[in-house]
């Protein structure tokens, strides 16, 4: 198996001796400089806009998934509803990072680089355009894809996610009155049947004070600021200190 620098070496004598500058920068010791609420961000990728919100169609290739969700909410709508009536074991506590929430339920479409192909047949039209977008390069194979219900009186804590060259993608599949979500001291509510799209190195929190459960279908999409060798080369050197950390 090669190393993180033998397979760094082979991107750039594919695509040139530049094209990892970016995240050697972000690699090099000290840090960089970084907005204020992203201090919490393990790493920043240089050059990549400090925009806590993001228009969800500005680039065309999110701009299809996004046309292609919002298209199909009620189907989606539909399924995931029939899923929590009568499946509700498929649902599982959401983990972020250490941090396990009971009041924070997931079904997966896509984990750990792959589509979780047990979900085709319980969400089969979401499932589909994940699978679309995996297909065309749009979801970071470092994260996930899932429906991630929120129950009444649910919180998620203030917090910075870890790295800011990934993008989340929210499709509001089932809202109730009283829910939102701050990004850098932004507060917006989803829309039904729209998406919202926000740069999760920022600081962020949510709230469903509503009386039933807060739906939204997440993606984690690359940043459309990254570059295909750039993406390469952070799929390489996440998954090795995800490996290291792992033996610790």
């Amino acid at each position: 198996m090669q190393s993180t620098d033998e397979q760094f070496a082979a991107i750039r004598d594919e695509f040139g001796p530049d094209s990892l500058a970016r995240v050697e920068e972000m690699m090099a010791p000290g840090g960089l400089p970084r907005h204020p609420l992203q201090a919490g961000a393990k790493w920043i990728l240089p050059g990549i806009s400090q925009k806590p919100w993001h228009d969800p169609r500005s680039d065309p290739g999110i701009a299809s998934l996004v046309e292609a969700l919002e298209g199909a909410h009620g189907a989606i709508s539909a399924e995931h509803e029939r899923a929590w009536r009568t499946k509700r074991a498929v649902f599982s506590d959401y983990e972020h990072y250490l941090t396990r929430q009971d009041d924070w339920q997931s079904l997966y479409l896509y984990r750990d680089g792959e589509l979780v192909a047990e979900s085709a047949e319980i969400a089969p039209t979401a499932f589909d355009i994940v699978k679309n977008a995996v297909g065309h390069g749009l979801i970071c194979p470092l994260l996930e894809s899932h429906f991630s219900t929120l129950l009444p009186g649910a919180r998620i804590a203030p917090h910075c996610d870890l790295w800011n060259f990934s993008i989340n993608l929210h499709f509001a599949v089932d809202i109730p009155d009283d829910c939102d979500i701050t990004v850098a001291g932004e507060t917006r509510v989803w829309e039904e049947g729209r998406c919202l799209l926000f740069d999760y190195s920022f600081e962020h929190h949510a709230e469903n004070r509503g009386n039933r459960p807060r739906t939204c279908l997440l993606a984690d999409l690359w940043h459309p600021e990254t570059t295909v060798p750039e993406r390469q080369a952070l799929t390489v050197l996440v998954t090795e200190v995800r490996k290291l950390l792992a033996q610790t």
